[in-house]
Parts: C-alpha cells; structure tokens; sequence
C-alpha cells in the first residue's frame, strides 16, 4: 500500500472555524473560498463524501485522499451513537483517531436519520424518542444528548438539531416544525457554551435553515439562523422530493439572506447537475450518497457523460474508464475490466467505480472554484450541464 504523505492523524489546530471569501463570479453568484479548520484547510466550492459509520462506503482513507482528493468526509450521529457508541469513540480520542482520518470532520445530528424514521419516532418538546434500527431498542435524542455525542465523536463542523418535515407539509405543521428547529438550535447552543472541546481544537456548530417550501417561512427561518452569527450556516429540508426548479428557487433565497461572509451548506445536494446550480447560487458545500450509491449498482459519472457500465456495448471497450479524469486509477483501468467485475459480482467492481465517482465529484467542484477565480464560471457551466447530463 503506498504510504500517506500526511500529519500524524493526532496533529491539530485549537483556531476556530474561519472563511475567507476569494472570488464571486461574473455574472454568477458562485464564489471561491477557504475554510480553516483546527484539521485544516478547505478550498471551496467542496463535495464532501459521507462516511455515515466512520466509513465511505467500499472506499478506505487512503484512496479517498489519494484517488478521490477528498478534503472534507461527513460523520453521522444517529449511527455513531448505535455503534460504535461514544464509550468506543472516547476511548479511541475522537473519530478522526478511531478511522485514521487527518482531514476536517463534518456531522450530521441525526435529525434527517430520525426523520427518515417516521413509523418509529415520537417528536415533542424535549426531543425525539425513537427506536433503533440495529435492535429495536428505545433512545431519546434532545439538543443537549445530540450536543455531547457530537462532542463525543469530535467533528471539526457539528450540525444543530432540527426535524427535517416531509415533503409536501402544510403550512401549519411546517410553522411549528421551523419554530421547533429554532428553540433545539437555542439548547444546542446553550449546551455547546456549556462543555469544553473534548480532543483540543475548537468545534463549531452550524445551524440549520429550514421552513419547508413556503417562501415566508424560508424567510424568516433564515433571518433567525443568520442573526446566530455563526461560524457556518446549513440549508437543510430540500432534496426530499419536491421538483428541481423549486430546489433551486429556495437555494437562491436562502442564499440571497444567509450572510456573504460565512459558508453555506447545502444539505444532501445531490447529483452533479444540482452541484452546479447549487454552486451558482452561492453554495459552498454539497454532501451526498449518490457517487457511492450510484457507483455500487453500476452507474459512472464521468468527464464525458454518465455510463451504465453493465451494458453489453463496454465488455470489449479497454479505454480507459475516464481518460479526462485526473485520477490515476480511473486512467489504469478499462471499461471492459470495470464491466467484467460488475458480471461477476466482484467487490473490486463497487470499489473502483465508487472511486470513479467521488473523483469525478471532486474534479467538477475543483474545476468550478478554478473557473471562478478565472471569471468564466458562467460560460463554462453552462457547457458543463450539457456534458454532466449526457448519457453515453
């Protein structure tokens, strides 16, 4: 295995997250910056690959700082929490010594996890009782438990506590769910001013905007989450359903309030289509599951379109996977090969092409930042929807 030119994964900064903003672009409300974190340097716009148990799935650390360029994974707390459990993780110092990752951590708080979990959860005031999904067994996620296990695991970036409403919500039940995202983020905030940094740098805490699709709620949840002043800002509730044109609509309004000053996250954003019009809106990070979901069933995004690779019409094509993809194990291997381990159900098949996939995410943000600072963002999306789109 080659070995990783990195700091020690014990190594880190006590700063608190910092932004500074480089570039807007012309004609365009994308922008480049930089992010730093007590695990280092974040150059924007960034996908970051979810690592939802402390693992991107079929893809180990190595290749994802060597083959994929990540610079940035996401954590989970609602799985963290059922396993490993913060006993492990304390123990091991923090997620960043327990998987072997020296880079920046992002977590999610459970909130979209215990959403998704509809027929078995209780929401009320004090929290969300909910049952698990390992061994049925009954736990009470509040601000404050959600705050410390976070604390637990030890992410550089901790997201607040919020319920995430289904879409289509009515007006009324989407009310009272933004204004119960209000009062946790309050608690979560309350708890973190009251505990110290577990593992000797600084984690900060981004709060979620949320508010449904009703434009006044949007709104107000963002003048709410703005007057926090923050270290980071999250849009959240969107991708659950509703058409693109409308995501995009309140991705532009969030971003038109949220401060200039601070990054703004769009929560499990999604294909690379939706990146790019994310990005030009003013959005600096994106996470998904779709590289390495889409990637397991055979599904490639690449430099020149997207690839069903169990199609017959790749078994004897030995080009490259993606010869315009800077990625070294992209370059070596063949279609063909790719196609022959997804017929035989080989577990090197998933990996590479999960691979194939998160470089191809990474190369598209990398690429947009460089077309920002060169002021031709604009022009050059416009040609990149096309080839994003394009079916080979």
């Amino acid at each position: 295995m080659a070995s990783m030119n990195i700091v020690s994964p014990y190594f880190c900064g006590m700063a608190a997250l910092t932004f500074q903003l480089e570039a807007t672009a012309n004609n365009s409300k994308a922008r480049a910056g930089k992010i730093l974190t007590g695990h280092g340097e974040i150059a924007t716009p960034i996908f970051m690959p979810v690592g939802t148990v402390g693992s991107v799935k079929s893809v180990n650390q190595q290749q994802l700082q060597l083959d994929v360029k990540a610079q940035i994974i996401l954590g989970n707390t609602y799985h963290l929490y059922l396993r490993p459990g913060t006993e492990v993780l304390e123990a091991a110092g923090g997620l960043h010594r327990f998987m072997g990752w020296n880079g920046p951590i992002l977590t999610d708080s459970g909130g979209y996890q215990v959403f998704s979990l509809a027929a078995n959860r209780k929401i009320r005031e004090e929290g969300v009782m909910f049952q698990s999904h390992i061994d049925g067994s009954r736990h009470m996620f509040s601000p404050e438990s959600v705050m410390d296990i976070q604390r637990s695991i030890g992410a550089d970036i901790v997201m607040a506590f919020d319920e995430c409403p289904p879409y289509p919500s009515d007006y009324t039940y989407a009310k009272k769910s933004m204004e119960l995202t209000h009062r946790w983020l309050d608690r979560c905030f309350r708890r973190l001013d009251e505990t110290p940094d577990k593992y000797g740098y600084t984690q900060n805490l981004f709060p979620i905007v949320q508010g449904s699709t009703y434009e006044d709620l949007r709104k107000a949840s963002c003048e709410y989450i703005a007057s926090k002043e923050a270290a980071g800002n999250a849009i959240g509730g969107l991708s659950v359903g509703e058409p693109e044109e409308m995501m995009y609509a309140f991705t532009e309004q969030c971003c038109d309030i949220l401060p200039a000053q601070k990054p703004r996250y769009l929560m499990g954003v999604g294909t690379p289509w939706n990146i790019l019009e994310g990005i030009d809106r003013g959005i600096d990070m994106f996470d998904c599951v779709m590289p390495t979901r889409n990637g397991r069933n055979g599904m490639l995004f690449t430099t020149q379109g997207v690839i069903n690779i169990k199609n017959k019409k790749w078994a004897t094509d030995f080009s490259p996977i993606d010869p315009g993809l800077p990625c070294e194990m992209s370059q070596y291997y063949s279609k063909a090969y790719l196609r022959h381990l997804f017929a035989g159900n080989e577990l090197l098949g998933l990996q590479l092409a999960s691979i194939q996939n998160l470089a191809f995410y990474l190369w598209l943000v990398t690429e947009a930042r460089q077309q920002i600072l060169l002021g031709n963002f604009a022009s050059w999306k416009t040609g990149m929807l096309e080839l994003v789109k394009q079916r080979l």
